[in-house]
Parts: C-alpha cells; sequence; structure tokens
C-alpha cells in the first residue's frame, strides 16, 4: 500500500502528478482519509508515535498520525542507527528494552536476515551492539510496512496551524486541532508525540525550555554547570579573531556573554546534530561538496584546535554495509551551541532558518576537513581519512543522501502536577515511583548548551554524562499527563514532564517506543471508561502493560557497573 505520506513525496516530482491522479483519489476513497474524526489522534511520527498508533490500532480502535514534516519514523529514520543499546562497557541496557520497541528492532533483525542471531541474543541475555543497529533506509521501510499492516492512517506534511485556533477546547477538553492546511481532526484522546511540543503547548498546557535553577528541585546537576569535564577541549584554544586580543571580538561558534552563576536557570539547550550517514563504497557516494553560503571564517576554530595539537574527531562505519551515525559527542565536532535557543517556540519560518543554518555549517564542515589545504598541511592522516568518506546515495534519496532533519535533543518539556527529577535516578535513596510505565535505562545524558570563554580559553559548558551516581529509571505514567485543570484528554510521551537533567536519562528511541506504547495503552483505557487521563487506574494499566510484554520494574535490568 502506499501511504499518503508517499503520495506527498512522489507528487514533487512533476513527471509523475499526472499518472498518479487516479491513484490518489482512489486511494484516498479506499482508506477513509477524507475521514477527520479518529479515536485517537497523534501528532508526531516519532519513535513514540508510531509505537503509539500501532498499538492504539491493535486494541481496537481508529488512529491518525498527523507528521509535520514527510517521513514517519523521527530521528530513527534521520540517521540515528546507533540506537544507544549495549554500547557501554559499563551496562547492559538491552534487559530493559521490551513491548512494541523490542518487535520493532526484532523486525529490523528480520529485515537484515539475522533474525535467528536476534533471537539468540534476547534468549541469553547477550550484549552484541551489531544486532540492534540499522540503516534509516531499512528502518523506514520496515516502520512503513508495519503501519500499513496495522492500518494506521497517515496524515504527512500537515504541520499543526499557528493560529491561535489552532487546537479548540471545550473547557478542559481537546475537541479538534487544525493543521496549516486548514484540515480539522477531532478525537476522544490526543497524543504530543513531538519534541518540539507544539500541540500540548497550543492546547495551553504548562511547559518550560532550557535549564532549571538548581534550587527548583534541590537538584545537584542542573543549571549552569561550575565545571564540564565531559567532552572538554583537549587543548587550549585562543577565541579572539585576533589572539590574545579580546577587543578584536570572537572567531566563529563562539558565544559572548558572561558565565553566569553555577547552578543559576537560563534558556539554553542541548546542541542539536545531524547524524550523519556516510560511506567509503565510491559506488554508493556523493562527494563532499560546498554548500550554498559557504563561509571558510566559521571553521577557523578548527584550524587553531589542530595547531595547538588537537585530534579531530573521524567517521567510523558502525551501522551496517560500512555506513556511519555520525553524531557529535566530542570536544569539537558539528555540535552547534547557542544557535537552537529559539528553536523550541520559533515559528516554522524560524524553525526552518535554524535547520538551513545547521545543514549549512555541517555540509561546509565536512568539505572543510576533506579539502582544505591547511587543515591537510596541520593534519594530512585527518584529511586524508576525511576525503575517503561520501555521503550514502541510498540514504535520504530525497535530500541528496543528507538527513532531512536535525537531532533535536530537547525543546519543550511539559511542568505536570509530577516532575521527574535527578533524584528519581540517582542510585542512592532514588525517589520511589509507584506508576512506573517503562524502565529507561540511560545516565543523565545531556550535552554542552554554550561554547564560551573561559580563562581566555574556548570552553564548552553544560555536558553532564556517565559516571556512577545513577540508577534504570522507572518512568512515571503521571509525568506523560498534564495538570488536570490544563487538560483531560492530552498525553505526551516525548515532552515529559522533567527537569532538564532528568530528561537526559529518558531521551533515547527506545525508551519514546516504551513511552509511546504506554500512552497507546493509557488512551484506550480512557476511552472505553469514558474518564480523563487523569483517572486512568495503574493497576489496570500496569495489567495491560505487562500483557503486552513491557518491563515496569528497575529489578529486572540490573544495575551500571561502578
Amino acid at each position: 500500500m502506499i501511504t499518503r505520506c508517499e503520495i506527498q513525496q512522489m507528487l514533487k516530482n512533476r513527471k509523475l502528478r499526472s499518472c498518479l491522479l487516479l491513484l490518489i483519489t482512489l486511494q484516498v476513497s479506499l482508506n477513509g482519509f477524507s475521514q477527520k474524526k479518529f479515536d485517537v489522534i497523534i501528532y508526531g511520527g516519532t519513535a513514540a508515535g508510531y509505537s503509539a498508533a500501532i498499538q492504539v490500532a491493535r486494541q481496537g480502535k481508529t488512529v491518525a498520525i498527523i507528521e509535520p514534516g514527510g517521513h514517519i519514523g523521527g530521528n530513527v529514520v534521520e540517521g540515528l542507527g546507533g540506537t544507544d543499546i549495549d554500547n557501554h562497557k559499563e551496562f547492559q541496557n538491552s534487559l530493559a528494552v521490551k513491548g512494541i520497541a523490542l518487535e520493532f528492532y526484532s523486525r529490523v533483525a528480520k529485515a537484515y536476515g539475522r533474525q535467528q542471531a536476534f533471537d539468540k541474543m534476547i534468549r541469553n541475555k547477550e550484549k552484541n551492539p551489531a544486532l540492534w543497529r540499522m540503516e534509516s533506509s531499512v528502518a523506514e521501510r520496515v516502520i512503513k510496512d508495519w503501519l500499513a499492516e496495522s492500518h494506521v492512517v497517515l496524515f504527512c506534511n500537515h504541520p499543526l496551524s499557528d493560529a491561535k485556533n489552532s487546537v479548540v477546547k471545550r473547557g478542559s477538553k481537546i475537541i479538534s486541532l487544525k493543521t496549516k492546511a486548514g484540515q480539522i481532526f477531532q478525537g476522544s484522546i490526543f497524543i504530543d508525540a513531538s519534541i518540539e511540543g507544539d500541540l500540548l503547548a497550543a492546547a495551553s498546557v504548562s511547559y518550560t525550555v532550557g535549564r532549571e535553577a538548581n534550587s527548583v528541585y534541590n537538584e545537584t546537576l542542573n543549571g549552569i554547570r561550575a565545571e564540564t569535564t565531559h567532552a572538554q577541549f583537549d587543548v587550549k584554544v585562543d577565541p579572539f579573531k585576533t589572539p590574545r586580543e579580546p577587543k578584536s571580538g570572537l572567531i566563529a561558534t563562539i558565544q559572548q556573554g558572561p558565565f553566569g552563576t553555577p547552578g543559576a536557570a537560563d534558556k539554553n539547550l542541548q546542541a542539536f546534530c545531524f547524524r550523519v550517514c556516510l560511506t567509503k563504497q565510491k559506488d554508493n557516494q556523493i562527494a563532499f561538496y560546498k554548500p550554498p553560503g559557504f563561509n571558510r571564517n566559521n571553521y577557523e576554530i578548527y584550524l587553531r584546535y589542530l595547531r595547538a595539537g588537537g585530534k579531530l574527531y573521524k567517521p567510523s562505519a558502525n551501522l551496517p554495509n560500512g555506513k556511519t551515525d555520525l553524531g557529535a559527542w566530542h570536544d569539537l565536532s558539528h555540535n552547534l551551541y547557542g544557535m537552537n535557543v529559539a528553536y523550541p517556540e520559533g515559528s516554522d519560518a524560524r524553525r526552518k532558518q535554524i535547520l538551513l543554518e545547521h545543514e549549512t555549517f555541517t555540509k561546509g564542515l565536512f568539505y572543510f576537513l576533506a579539502t582544505d589545504p591547511q587543515v591537510g598541511m596541520l593534519d594530512q592522516n585527518l584529511q586524508n581519512e576525511w576525503a575517503g568518506w561520501g555521503y550514502a546515495k541510498d540514504e535520504f534519496t530525497d535530500n541528496n543522501g543528507f538527513p532531512r532533519m536535525f537531532y533535536v535533543r530537547d525543546a519543550r518539556r511539559m511542568v505536570s502536577d509530577y516532575v521527574i527529577t535527578e533524584h528519581h535516578v540517582r542510585k542512592d535513596n532514588p525517589v520511589k515511583v509507584s506508576d512506573p510505565v517503562c524502565i529507561a535505562y540511560w545516565p543523565t545524558d545531556v550535552h554542552s548548551v554554550r561554547r564560551i570563554v573561559k580563562d581566555g580559553y574556548a570552553y564548552n559548558e553544560g555536558f553532564v554524562f556517565g559516571g556512577n551516581y545513577w540508577r534504570p529509571l522507572p518512568v512515571s505514567y503521571r509525568s506523560m499527563i498534564p495538570k488536570r485543570k490544563q487538560c483531560t484528554n492530552l498525553l505526551t510521551p516525548t515532552c515529559l514532564s522533567s527537569s532538564h537533567i532528568a530528561y537526559g536519562a529518558v531521551r533515547l528511541e527506545w525508551t519514546f517506543m516504551a513511552l509511546g506504547q504506554a500512552a497507546a495503552l493509557a488512551a484506550v483505557l480512557a476511552i472505553d471508561s469514558k474518564i480523563a487521563v487523569q483517572d486512568v487506574g495503574y493497576i489496570q494499566l500496569k495489567h495491560e502493560l505487562l500483557l503486552h510484554g513491557a518491563f515496569v520494574d528497575p529489578d529486572h535490568v540490573g544495575m551500571p557497573e561502578d
């Protein structure tokens, strides 16, 4: 079956338009695309979104995914194929991958013809990160087939209207949402599965952006960090246009402003980056090229880093078929600090501008490292390595081999009556959770939010990762539901009510799948009992979760090693 998303992509090709008109008309009629009323409306085709949709459909309810972009799958189909499962020697978090998330990775394994090895790994509780990894193109095919099999209706390229009446409420209940195309969707329950939290914001649900002060929730890891050691510069890099002369201004990628008070709040976000799929296979390669808007001055910091003796990152094939999931977790890479602050609450136009700025910078950086003579003079081995790579031609085929979306590590976070904080994640005396819906098995992982000047040199501020203070986190159902007075028929598995630091423990794709499944089961219970999402009984919800393969007890997944 060709989905609505695929049809919209194909319509961009003028040669195909005329021959598709009849097919479109037929498919709209047969698959009920004229229908605008569903039991459950899911905004956002992320990992949480498609997982929720499949579970709702399995429960016998009608469901639609309203996706602002052109593809269903979120980060999973935009380059993030490394999965963050069993890739650290200190812990085995695959033990927490259960339910619909495990089914997804099992389907991926089947697509690669490695089902037997995957099943053996699960059965014997083995640790093999390679068996979890995937190419985005394969993941997207798996997701498309799964959604078609589940009869989930998809509406791609349907961003929420930015008009004030984009969401209609009656009291504390959402009645409908309106997209920019003017289409109105009605539902009994709404799930905001976007990372940006646009639906919950439009529904007047309270939220926050950025870092809270430590004092807000009596935390120690939030707010401005007095010392950042993880992914800090290995060498001293002069930040001034004219070295050692502050009055000359700052070179590109370094932000103006004071350091601030340690522990204080600010609006800064974890840096965004593209998860880029590269290959060394020449017959499947698009060479790095100079993008429109390329400015060599933007990369001065990389030359200074090399001159100071720094060792820049290089791609490595960590996905099937010799491809990369090239992220940015190094002291100097393609993370862009401070350029995303306006993104969460920005208009579509502003978000597209921020996306383009990141895209231009990233493409320009790869081209610069692979071709610039000064890079070669400073580190010929580095340049030779980069020059051997290129964009994978068979990935993101509608965008010349480059991801269509960057990795939004966090944006809006709901503020509800219940807030997950670092106290829920700490190994010693963690806050007990009475209503867990899944286990998030990851440390409080938040990337740096700023690159500033400290003690006369470039300094990355804000990265928190690892250590031996944390434990697997039972994620509370209450973190997914708004305050009752604000909305009684909305859940969010992606913009959880959590502090900045705690969100770092839950923001993995497989965790979002588990949370999407939980949101779906809660939504169906609310519909069947005609109650508010706040009134869904946990005993019944837990029964449904266990029935569908979820884990809710952290004692079943072990602890990270010291």
